[in-house]
C-alpha cells in the first residue's frame, strides 16, 4: 500500500510537466568565460523517478551485508585514485580550482571512503545498555533516502563526505548539486555506478534551487543534508522542518585566527596564508579573519603580505598556480564590493584589492588592516582571496573580537605555549572546531560543523555516519 501511494505521488505531480519547456543548466569555465557544455534541466517526473528507484534499491541495500558494503567504498575509492588527473581537470574548467589542488581532493575523497569501509561496521554494532531487562540496547538503523544540497567549491568532496558515510549506514542518496558544477555532478553518479553499487541507489538530479523545495516534500526523501550559505542552509532547514524531516547544515563562516605575542610569528604566518588561500579562498573554513596581539602586529603584517606576494596566480591548470580565478564573475564582483565599502568605511589596504584586467573571473590576492566591526570584512564572510588584519589589546580582547560573529564554524590560535592554546581552543574560542598552531582542516576521522550561524549537527566520524540513521531502542524482557 506505501509503494502503491508513493506511486501516485509521482505519477500526480510529475504530469503537469508534459509540456514544460525544457530549460538548459549551463557550465562555464571561470578562467575564460567560455561555455563548457550545457546539460538539459530534469523535469518533474523524472526527478520523481530518481527518487523512487533510490528508494527502492534502499530497501535492499540495507540489507547488504557491512562486508560487501565495505568493498564497494574500496572499489570507488580505486577509481578516484585511477581517474584523479581527469577529475582535477574538470574541476579546473568547471570552477577554477588550481589542478594539484584539485588532485588533494579526490585524493581525500578515497581516503573517506577507505575510512568509512573499515570503520563503517564498528560505528554500526548495537551499543549493549545495562538494565532491569534480560537485554537492552541501542542499533543503528538507516533512514532512507537522503536528499543532498551541495555547493560548487569542493565539488567532489562535499559530496563523498555525505555519499560514503551514507552508503556505508545503507542510506540511500539523491544529489541537488551547483548548478555551475553540473560535470562533476555526472561524474560522480559515474563512479557509484561503476564500483557495482545498486542500480539508482546514489543519482544526480539536474535541476534549480527553485525545484529543491518539491523534492524535500517528497515523502520518499527522509532526511535532507546541506553544506552552503546561511541563507540557503535557512531556506532549506525552513522547508525541511515543514515536512518534519532531519536536516544536517554546514554553512558560512568568518574564521578567527588568533596570533599571541609569543607565537612563531614565521610559522602563523606561514600557515595563515595557506588557510586563506586555498582554493582561492573560496573555502567555509578558510582563515578570514586574523586578530594579532598589538605587540607583534606590524611584524606579523610584514610576514603575511610577504607570504600574500610570493603565492602563483594564473591559470588553475599550470601545475605552479596556487592561486586560480573564482568560481564565477558575480562572486568576484560582490566581493569586490565588500572590499570598496570596507576601504569607505576605514580599513587601509595593504595589497590588491583590484579586478584584473585579464579575461576570466581573477581577483587579485587582497590584505586589509584596520578592519572594524560595522566593516564588511570584519561583520561577513569573505568569500575569496581577501584577509583582514585585526588588532587586538591582548589576549583577552583577541578572544573577544574572535567571538564577535554570528558565524562559528572554525578557530585557530598560535602561541609557543601549548596548554596556553589548548585552554583557550577548549573553553573560550566559539567555534565547531578551534586547532592549536596550525590552520583548520577537515579529516575523516573527526567530526566536522558548526555553531550559531554557521550550521548544525555534524559530519565525518561516526558522529557523521549516526546523524542520518535511526537510532533505535531495543528491550528484551
Amino acid at each position: 500500500m506505501l509503494f502503491y501511494r508513493n506511486l501516485c505521488y509521482f505519477c500526480s505531480v510529475g504530469s503537469n510537466t508534459l509540456f514544460k519547456e525544457t530549460l538548459m543548466i549551463t557550465s562555464i569555465n571561470p578562467a575564460t568565460g567560455k561555455k563548457l557544455k550545457e546539460y538539459p534541466e530534469m523535469d518533474h517526473g523524472d526527478v520523481d523517478l530518481k527518487i523512487l528507484k533510490a528508494s527502492m534499491a534502499q530497501k535492499s541495500w540495507e540489507k547488504t551485508p557491512v562486508e560487501k558494503r565495505a568493498g564497494l567504498l574500496l572499489k570507488a575509492s580505486e577509481i578516484l585514485l585511477q581517474r584523479k588527473d581527469e577529475y582535477a581537470k574538470l574541476m579546473a574548467l568547471e570552477m577554477g580550482k588550481p589542478i594539484t589542488q584539485g588532485r588533494a581532493e579526490i585524493e581525500k575523497c578515497a581516503k573517506t571512503c577507505v575510512y568509512y569501509a573499515e570503520n563503517g561496521g564498528a560505528f554500526l554494532k548495537d551499543e549493549v545498555v545495562e538494565t532491569e531487562f534480560l537485554k537492552s540496547f541501542a542499533a543503528f538503523r538507516p533512514m532512507g533516502v537522503v536528499l543532498a544540497v551541495m555547493p560548487w567549491n569542493f565539488p567532489f568532496w562535499q559530496v563523498w563526505r555525505f555519499l560514503a558515510p551514507a552508503l556505508m549506514a545503507g542510506n540511500g542518496g539523491v544529489l541537488k548539486h551547483a548548478s555551475n558544477v553540473p560535470g562533476c555532478a555526472m561524474v560522480i553518479e559515474e563512479v557509484v555506478r561503476e564500483a557495482g553499487f545498486p542500480d539508482g541507489i546514489f543519482s544526480t538530479l539536474l535541476i534549480g534551487s527553485k525545484d529543491v523545495e518539491r523534492v524535500i516534500a517528497n515523502p520518499l526523501i527522509a532526511a535532507v543534508t546541506l553544506t552552503g550559505s546561511t541563507e540557503a542552509g535557512s531556506q532549506v532547514a525552513e522547508t525541511a522542518g515543514r515536512f518534519l524531516k532531519k536536516t544536517v547544515m554546514e554553512l558560512g563562516g568568518s574564521d578567527a585566527y588568533v596570533i599571541l605575542k609569543d607565537a612563531d610569528l614565521h610559522h602563523a604566518a606561514k600557515a595563515c596564508v595557506n588557510s586563506r588561500l586555498i582554493n582561492t579562498g573560496q573555502s567555509c573554513i578558510a582563515a578570514k579573519r586574523f586578530i594579532i596581539e598589538n605587540d607583534v602586529f606590524d611584524e606579523f603584517e610584514k610576514l603575511f603580505v610577504a607570504e600574500m606576494q610570493n603565492r602563483t596566480f594564473g591559470d588553475p591548470l599550470n601545475e605552479k598556480t596556487t592561486i586560480g580565478p573564482m568560481a564565477r564573475h558575480d562572486l568576484r564582483d560582490e566581493l569586490h564590493e565588500q572590499v570598496l565599502k570596507s576601504v569607505k568605511l576605514g580599513a587601509e589596504c595593504v595589497l590588491g584589492g583590484q579586478k584584473p584586467i585579464e579575461a576570466g573571473a581573477y581577483y587579485s590576492p587582497t590584505v586589509l588592516k584596520n578592519v572594524n566591526k560595522g566593516m564588511p570584512a570584519y561583520d561577513e564572510e569573505l568569500f575569496g582571496p581577501v584577509a583582514a588584519l585585526i588588532r587586538a589589546r591582548d589576549e583577552a580582547h583577541a578572544i573577544e573580537i574572535a567571538n564577535d560573529s554570528v558565524f562559528g564554524l572554525g578557530a585557530a590560535v598560535f602561541t609557543r605555549d601549548v596548554e596556553r592554546g589548548e585552554r583557550i581552543a577548549r573553553e573560550d574560542i566559539q567555534a565547531g572546531a578551534c586547532f592549536v598552531n596550525d590552520y583548520v582542516a577537515s579529516d575523516p576521522r573527526l567530526p566536522f560543523g558548526g555553531i550559531k550561524q554557521s550550521g548544525y549537527g555534524r559530519e565525518l566520524s561516526h558522529f557523521g555516519m549516526r546523524e542520518f540513521m535511526n537510532i533505535k531502542t531495543i528491550c528484551v524482557k
